[in-house]
């Protein structure tokens, strides 16, 4: 039996049951209905390949204009959906006008057997097409920017952090949900693409969503998808995340940030590993290994009614907790060299070091910002560097407690960077009061994190 949903829709009952009898033998499912009122509400209903379209459906009317019309209506809601006209006037321009407003092909009564079957089959072949290339295109899209995404790397020997890769190879072959949390700026996405990497699923996506930068209006159309219509900006179907994550892993990070409402769409998401599209009222089924990212404690938030405590248990079977820079203080050296090569080579510098007693400074400092103020720190000391070895003084005030955070920056947009980094770590990586305190809105905010690359 070939592939494929097919809905047939002629006022004739004799054509009606013939074409239930030949299709029905050959294709997954077949239904027919008599008459054209029903058939955007059956197609919103159910998933199909492929409508066989009447072109008249008053008696004595040959125009075809019945039949364009729901052609029209159809391709409105339904764009990729291939559909064949039937009609028992062989007339050319009919056909012609037809196949213009987005037909598929055209059949006439009465029709040949075998080439009609040919000629289904090639509708639903060009239907599932449609359907693969679209998705390909977004998953291309999604590798494209994982591909353009500055490669990081994964650095460390202290026993704290390597602790926390052999938890990593445990638990990257099985499809257990896991729970990364940590402080920000401690490598959660680092983490949760290695475990994507040693995973079964590698050869597929790991498809990243930014929980706290998805609107609440918008999780459904981001997360599930939506069919064109369904809301003012649909414009045309768009796949959500869950099933271009499909075979490969689902990446929701800060994921502490999700409303209570959402929580509850996500939680049923979960359980019935299936999806609706805004607008649709056909479930997708969807296979996603799910890990999750947040540097806030969700025990707490679940006390506090914040947290659904049922979606706790669920994306949490495994919790793997990243410790903050300054319990592994023995990486410090040597994530200090590994940045300073980097941004040497990439400002054109000639080779730099530090001198101990720098790295000694940094030894017995915080660093509350984690490895990314590490990173961020060795980045400008480079920039402005005017000789070969960076001292004490390159990085630290004069008290030499505490690494500069308020210099005159070089360029405005360093300033901005620093001012939104300086906001985050003083609040203690809420982002609510740090947007408050920058007197913006959290969503600008979480654009501008996005632009200068701060998670």
């Amino acid at each position: 039996m070939a592939k494929g949903n097919i809905l047939v829709v002629d006022d004739s009952k004799n054509v009606l049951m013939a074409l239930e009898m030949l299709l029905s033998q050959e294709f997954d499912k077949v239904r027919c209905i008599s008459g054209p009122n029903l058939l955007i509400s059956e197609l919103q209903a159910n998933h199909y390949n492929l409508v066989l379209l009447d072109m008249n459906f008053k008696s004595g009317v040959n125009t075809g204009n019945e039949g364009i019309y729901w052609l029209q209506r159809i391709k409105e809601s339904h764009p990729d959906i291939s559909i064949l006209m039937i009609t028992a006037y062989g007339d050319v321009e009919l056909a012609v006008k037809a196949l213009k407003a987005g037909a598929t092909d055209f059949v006439l009564k009465p029709w040949d057997n075998t080439k009609l079957l040919a000629t289904v089959r090639s509708a639903i072949q060009l239907n599932i097409s449609r359907k693969e290339i679209k998705d390909l295109r977004q998953k291309e899209k999604i590798l494209k920017e994982s591909i353009n995404r500055e490669e990081k790397s994964i650095i460390g020997t202290s026993p704290e952090f390597m602790n926390v890769l052999k938890t990593v190879e445990k638990v990257a072959g099985t499809d257990t949900s896991i729970l990364i949390t940590g402080e920000n700026g401690t490598g959660k996405e680092l983490i949760a693409r290695r475990i994507h990497r040693l995973s079964n699923r590698n050869q597929e996506l790991m498809v990243t969503v930014d929980m706290g930068a998805i609107s609440e209006s918008l999780f459904e159309s981001e997360l599930f998808g939506h069919v064109k219509g369904s809301f003012t900006d649909a414009r045309e179907n768009r796949t959500g995340k869950f099933e271009l994550a499909s075979k490969g892993t689902l990446f929701l990070d800060e994921i502490a940030n999700l409303p209570p409402g959402s929580q509850m769409k996500l939680l049923a998401a979960l359980q019935n590993r299936e999806v609706t599209p805004v607008g649709s009222n056909i479930p997708l089924t969807v296979d996603i290994r799910l890990i999750s990212a947040t540097n806030r404690n969700l025990h707490e938030m679940v006390e506090k009614g914040l947290f659904r405590e049922d979606l706790l248990y669920r994306i949490n079977t495994i919790q793997i907790e990243i410790p903050p820079l300054r319990s592994r203080k023995k990486d410090i050296p040597v994530m200090a060299e590994y940045f300073l090569k980097k941004y040497s080579e990439k400002y054109n510098k000639a080779p730099i070091s530090i001198t101990g007693q720098a790295i000694e400074k940094f030894m017995k400092y915080a660093w509350p910002g984690n490895i990314r103020e590490l990173e961020h720190t060795i980045e400008k000391a480079v920039i402005l560097s005017e000789s070969g070895s960076l001292k004490v003084s390159d990085f630290f005030t004069g008290s030499t407690t505490e690494v500069k955070t308020w210099e005159a920056p070089v360029k405005l947009e360093e300033m901005e960077e620093k001012m939104i980094t300086m906001a985050i770590q003083s609040n203690s990586g809420n982002i609510k009061a740090a947007a408050r305190q920058l007197g913006i809105t959290r969503q600008t905010l979480y654009n501008k994190m996005k632009k200068f690359r701060i998670e």
